[in-house]
């Protein structure tokens, strides 16, 4: 009797465990009059729909089947819950725009941003700031009175004003994976993003621009979703591009993710723009740290030349890329560390400037270098370069040379800092398959002729180059069968320590 009474509440139990828990509620696009024929403007019934999940703390689901058709208004969705995407197809006309400078969507924090004020200096590699917060926070500093980053060459400027990004604590502590990079004297802003403890999803959806038909001088569009919120998980999007005719203003990236820390972006196909008067990009870091992309492909050809570069960053940190296939990889104005693997590289190679670590294992570079040292911004990276069981294929197996590391260095410009090549490169397994290589080629080459002015001591740099001071190589296979040289100019490696093993 005992047991069956026992039994009894168990059964009883479970029925009112089951039939007391609420079921997952979802806010629809069409509840708030989205149409979904692809022809009706969606976009304010979309911010609506959005407006009424923030406020309830409801996810999102776009209506099964439905293809939203996205005009130019001047406004932006805002995404503060789980969003869900699914098979939905959505069209934004870039056509007539209002504002190039809306993103379409925006994934935000609900936590205020604090504006600091009580700090005054900040020292390279600090370790604590004399700062307690609500929150852990990403930390943007700008120094308005000293300028880095003065651009050289064709698209030469007067450099921008000091920035850093980092994170730290409640307590105010650095997070020293990603240290600070700079001296701070003189601090005019500073400002202190909330990092969400939670992580928010947004997946799914089948995107098309309609690309802008505007003058291609560098009048940059963001009209995609933009990420300014820490810990997101974007997972299974698709972005294509359609329209594209004689002219068009470049894009900042579809994917723009900024202002934070711990992002995903996984599984998603994206695609390369064709190229007019500027770079023009699918996905696009600034002031981010922590940032991953898994498991990403470019939809077009990654050797087509007539497509820009899919990916670019500027002032971010600890960027890692794990099986993509891009165009290019490129850190614009400066990266502190990053970890590519499982990768493929197309007609643009890789492309980088900054501090710390850079890592490529098992990946394979089809660029006319295998890795490109940014000569519009002093062909400078303060750290170490590793290279490990990956495959250089000059212009794609096109006839061709073979330069290792790319880059160019006068030594008459002020970039704003002190230029280094890497201090230490190792290589451990590397294949140069460099077989169909041109009439009297002598071999591949470590370095690329960087001046070819300095051939020998007369030259005066009035901007002195910190040149790498080792090599380490080993597990080298070389497909022409010649032996590597260091450069074509030697004298300016003369240097440099190279130990085989």
């Amino acid at each position: 009797m005992k047991n069956y009474f026992f039994l009894l509440l168990v059964a009883l139990y479970i029925v009112c465990t089951i039939s007391c828990t609420p079921k997952v509620q979802y806010v629809y696009y069409s509840a708030y009059g989205a149409v979904g024929d692809g022809v009706t403007d969606d976009f304010d019934a979309i911010i609506r729909a959005h407006e009424a999940a923030n406020e309830a703390g409801m996810p999102v689901r776009a209506d099964a089947g439905a293809t939203y058709y996205i005009g130019g208004a001047n406004r932006t969705a805002e995404i503060q819950t789980d969003t869900d995407w699914g098979d939905a197809k959505f069209i934004i006309d870039d056509v007539n725009v209002e504002n190039r400078n809306r993103h379409v969507f925006s994934v935000s924090s609900k936590l205020p941003v604090t504006e600091i004020t009580t700090v005054k200096t900040l020292r390279k590699n600090q370790e604590k700031l004399d700062l307690p917060l609500p929150y852990a926070s990403v930390i943007i500093a700008i120094d308005r009175t000293t300028m880095r980053y003065i651009r050289w060459g064709p698209n030469q400027n007067n450099g921008y004003a000091q920035t850093d990004v980092f994170v730290v604590d409640k307590k105010g502590n650095v997070d020293m994976n990603a240290p600070i990079i700079w001296d701070y004297d003189n601090i005019t802003t500073m400002t202190a993003y909330p990092i969400d403890e939670d992580i928010l999803t947004v997946r799914g959806g089948y995107f098309t621009t309609i690309a802008n038909q505007a003058d291609p001088q560098p009048r940059y569009y963001s009209r995609g979703i933009g990420i300014g919120r820490s810990n997101v998980m974007v997972d299974r999007i698709y972005h294509t591009i359609t329209g594209e005719l004689e002219q068009s203003a470049p894009y900042d990236g579809f994917i723009y993710i900024s202002r934070c820390a711990e992002v995903t972006v996984q599984n998603c196909k994206l695609s390369g723009h064709k190229y007019y008067a500027a770079g023009s990009y699918d996905t696009r870091l600034n002031s981010a740290i922590n940032v991953t992309y898994k498991n990403c492909q470019q939809i077009n050809d990654i050797h087509d030349t007539k497509l820009w570069g899919i990916f670019c960053s500027d002032y971010s940190k600890n960027i890692k890329l794990d099986n993509v296939e891009f165009s290019r990889f490129d850190a614009h104005m400066g990266v502190a560390n990053a970890t590519i693997k499982n990768s493929v590289f197309g007609h643009m190679s890789m492309n980088i400037i900054g501090f710390g670590l850079f890592l490529v294992e098992n990946t394979k570079v089809c660029g006319s270098s295998f890795l490109n040292l940014r000569s519009d911004y002093g062909s400078t990276f303060e750290g170490e370069v590793i290279i490990r069981n990956c495959e250089f294929l000059p212009r794609n197996g096109a006839r061709s040379d073979a330069v290792l590391i790319n880059g160019s260095y006068s030594g008459q410009h002020d970039f704003g800092y002190t230029c280094y090549m890497p201090g230490k490169i190792t290589i451990d397994g590397l294949i140069i398959n460099d077989a169909n290589h041109p009439d009297n080629y002598p071999g591949p080459k470590i370095f690329a002729n960087f001046n070819r002015a300095f051939t020998d001591e007369t030259y005066v740099e009035k901007y002195p180059y910190v040149i790498t001071e080792e090599i380490e190589i080993k597990n080298l296979t070389i497909k022409s069968g010649k032996s590597y040289l260091i450069s074509s100019n030697p004298f300016m490696f003369r240097n440099v320590k190279i130990t085989e093993k």
